[in-house]
């Protein structure tokens, strides 16, 4: 049981790097390990997907994990695969982002205590708050060199732009934080991005200088789309955990967008489909690439991770809507959902004393927005059947356009054809 947390990062492309040693010492025994998150903000956001996984993964191997936030480190900032130092936070607005993050950890990992591998969710601001200064530089800094430190990649990196003592201090933080639990949880294994290797080998050797103990590390690939973009982005920014900030609909937009080109990778990275369900699907979905089997299975399990079953049905829903629904389904929409469902769509305003004693279609077509050339293109285009207003294809050249029409009030929805959608928002 033990030894198949390894064989399964390994199959599914995960691993990057793992310190000799690893692997035999977790095919043994129940091990402690850990991966800290940094409270940069109060959610997480798909950057941190995989790391969450993987101590999901760690667990379902018979193994203990230990989600590590940040509170202290969270004030220093940490300087791997940055090109600059960045803004600190205040006291306040970091106590918010590690609630935060803890609330979202708790839901994904099994903290039941009466569990010989129940999870532990831990904020190392609780172990360096009262450690002064003075103490940590002589009990911890004379451990590792400057010499070590500078030959760090996270170190050497920023060399010419320059790093400030707080932000090179990090390293020996976070190796400090592997040093106490190591100690105090038996925790000898700590995990992370590869960008971390550094910082988590510092733990290591610190282990080893002020204890004569042997720990070890392992890390997994840093995602990119095979495109070269950033991996956890769109138009919008950063892909959130909290629905608050990216709603599970948007959520689950991304995920179904996923190009054929990445679909492959992603299943396996963030889903707990076993190899050969993975491969039954993949031949199905080579068969016919425009059902997109592979893109609905990982968007349907990855919502469904995030945000449960009932956010995922309702996203499908939605989807539902943008491309078959009609006047009625879109009025149901709270204006959020509604205005993320044509995100990207061009948007034209008007004043609702415009619509008071009716615009002709042709006027707000051609004259007002410019969606058509002139009014003689506007009229043949809808008596063509090529004109929609709210999903409902307009036949009448002469409607005058009131606020009845509206869509809660607000909005009209005007399609050109299939494909081209226009909104316009009424003050």
């Amino acid at each position: 049981m033990f030894q198949s947390f390894v064989n399964e990062l390994r199959w599914r492309g995960a691993i990057h790097d793992l310190m000799p040693g690893t692997e035999e010492l977790l095919s043994k025994e129940m091990i402690v390990g850990y991966i800290g998150f940094d409270p940069t903000s109060d959610s997480l956001h798909i950057g941190s997907l995989l790391q969450i996984i993987t101590l999901m993964r760690f667990q379902k191997a018979g193994h203990k994990p230990i989600a590590l936030v940040g509170g202290a480190t969270g004030m220093v900032g940490d300087p791997s695969g940055k090109s600059a130092e960045r803004n600190l936070l205040d006291e306040n607005s970091l106590n918010k982002n590690v609630e935060g993050l803890k609330n979202q950890l708790a839901k994904f990992l099994n903290f039941d205590q009466s569990q010989p591998n129940a999870a532990l969710l831990l904020n190392n601001y609780d172990w360096m708050k009262d450690y002064s200064f003075i103490h940590f530089i002589r009990d911890i800094g004379k451990h590792l060199t400057v010499n070590y430190m500078m030959a760090k990649d996270s170190v050497k990196n920023r060399l010419e732009s320059g790093m400030s003592f707080t932000e090179f201090s990090y390293q020996l933080l976070q190796g400090y934080d592997f040093y106490y639990l190591f100690n105090k949880e038996n925790c000898k294994l700590q995990m992370g991005g590869s960008d971390q290797w550094g910082n988590i080998t510092s733990g290591t050797e610190l282990i080893r200088r002020k204890s004569g103990n042997e720990a070890f590390a392992l890390t997994t690939q840093l995602l990119k789309k095979a495109d070269g973009s950033k991996f956890g982005k769109s138009e919008g920014g950063n892909i959130w955990l909290d629905k608050t900030k990216t709603s599970p609909f948007k959520f689950y937009q991304y995920w179904i967008n996923t190009s054929d080109a990445d679909v492959e990778n992603f299943i396996k990275l963030f889903t707990f489909l076993s190899e050969e369900e993975l491969n039954i699907l993949t031949e199905e979905h080579n068969k016919d690439k425009g059902k997109r089997i592979l893109q609905k299975e990982l968007a349907k399990l990855v919502t469904c991770l995030v945000h449960g079953e009932n956010e995922y049905k309702a996203a499908i829903e939605t989807s539902e809507i943008l491309f078959k629904g009609s006047i009625e389904n879109l009025a149901k929409l709270d204006e959020r959902t509604f205005l993320e469902l044509f995100e990207g769509v061009p948007q034209f305003k008007l004043d609702m004393s415009e619509l008071k004693n009716g615009m002709a279609v042709v006027e707000l077509l051609s004259d007002k927005t410019g969606i058509l050339p002139s009014r003689g293109e506007t009229r043949k285009l809808i008596a063509g059947g090529g004109i929609s207003i709210n999903k409902a294809k307009l036949t009448d050249v002469e409607l005058k356009l009131n606020e009845q029409l509206l869509i809660n009030n607000k909005y009209l929805l005007i399609s050109k054809g299939k494909k081209n959608n226009y909104l316009v928002v009424v003050n």
